[in-house]
């Protein structure tokens, strides 16, 4: 059964399917977070529009500078809180002393990159929905189940704050992840919880990446070729001052 579904517009059938794939997945238990913990994560994302010491923050010179507390529910930890505000709010000014301050007030990497996974599930689709004139969808009803706890082999330090699933000692399992060789970083940085790479690779395939071989980039099966695609998401990584 669809639960996005967008009606009265001209979404393609791809897109309403790889929305409600994400949407289920938003649902069930994860790797490390429970289904309940996983939707009050999104729930978090989408309080950042309304939280004033986030845009104290974003308007002042340096972030670090500006005290205070983050408007936000009561269900999840601070560090949870402050992780997903930052990234929300002013990605582009975080850094590595911000980061191991939340690792050390005991979040652990794999949980901290399951987050990341999270907010960029509800901050694609939610942003795509607005940009189609529509509101964001109802978060999706947490299932029951523990996760999974599963850790990947072949991690290790990859020049990254987070360890990575490395290329060359990666296991059968994550294969999927690297079909045609070593990848993009981009794509290898949620690979400490492969579930939440294979989310993030759904939903990027059938928003942006797409073109029927790794050379081809004027291909015009869709409304704007792949070049068309990439000088849009250049310009807005630019203003969202997205370092990568």
């Amino acid at each position: 059964m669809l639960v996005i579904g967008y009606d009265n517009t001209a979404v393609r059938d791809d897109l309403i399917a790889v929305h409600n794939r994400a949407w289920e997945r938003l649902g069930s238990p994860g790797t490390w977070w429970p289904a309940r913990k996983r939707v009050a994560i999104a729930a978090e994302v989408r309080r950042v529009r309304d939280c004033s010491l986030c845009q104290r923050r974003k308007e002042a010179l340096s972030p670090y500078s500006i005290e205070g507390e983050h408007e936000s529910s009561a269900e999840l930890p601070s560090a949870v809180i402050e992780v997903v505000h930052r990234i929300v709010s002013d990605p582009g000014r975080l850094t590595r002393r911000w980061y191991d301050g939340v690792i050390g007030s005991g979040l652990s990497e794999a949980h901290y990159v399951e987050i990341v996974g999270v907010i960029a599930t509800i901050v694609m689709i939610d942003t795509y929905a607005r940009g189609i004139g529509q509101e964001p969808p109802t978060l999706p009803a947490a299932e029951r189940g523990d996760p999974s706890n599963y850790m990947p082999d072949g991690v290790g330090e990859l020049g990254a704050w987070v360890y990575m699933i490395r290329f060359e000692d990666h296991q059968p399992p994550e294969s999927d992840l690297f079909p045609n060789g070593p990848i993009a970083n981009i794509r290898a940085s949620l690979s400490l919880v492969p579930g939440e790479a294979r989310n993030f690779n759904d939903l990027v395939d059938h928003h942006y990446a797409w073109r029927p071989t790794p050379d081809d980039f004027y291909s015009t099966q869709r409304s704007i070729s792949q070049a068309q695609t990439k000088l849009f998401a250049a310009r807005v990584s630019a203003l969202n001052g997205c370092f990568y």
